[in-house]
């Protein structure tokens, strides 16, 4: 079974702890500013979170990604701002995010979302490796 992977999409390449939080947590995570060319690249991870800007777009961003070729059921999140409507959230899962969430969320609020959806998608069998303890300066 393949270590749980994140394609981490930051247009607005602003600072995002959530990226090294879920590093620690054991998810191999490839952080990008734009959507990459190759489309057969998303085969590569099981998780893809996006940070939305434009909320009035996300319905059709969701939409554009779930059409590209080898999406799947792949987990589909939106990091959106703490102000958003809770109709633009409902909009942008109802075409196809599966998680709208506060982009200053907790990061182990975020992983536990991802970890709730995975187990219901049984075809994105990854795991995540025990984290390796630190040693004491004794």
């Amino acid at each position: 079974m393949k270590q749980c992977t994140v394609l981490f999409v930051n247009p607005d390449r602003q600072e995002s702890a959530h990226p090294e939080a879920m590093r620690g947590m054991g998810f191999l995570v490839h952080e990008v500013t734009d959507w990459p060319d190759d489309n057969g690249m998303v085969r590569n991870y099981h998780i893809v979170i996006v940070g939305v800007r434009e909320m009035n777009g996300a319905p059709m961003l969701a939409a554009r990604l779930r059409a590209k070729p080898h999406f799947g059921r792949r987990l589909l999140i939106a990091l959106v701002t703490a102000g958003t409507a809770e109709a633009e959230r409902r909009a942008a899962e109802a075409s196809g995010f599966d998680e709208v969430l506060n982009d200053s969320c907790d990061s182990r609020h975020l992983t536990t979302r991802v970890l709730r959806v995975l187990r219901t998608r049984p075809e994105l069998r990854c795991i995540l490796p025990q984290p390796t303890p630190k040693r004491s300066a004794a």
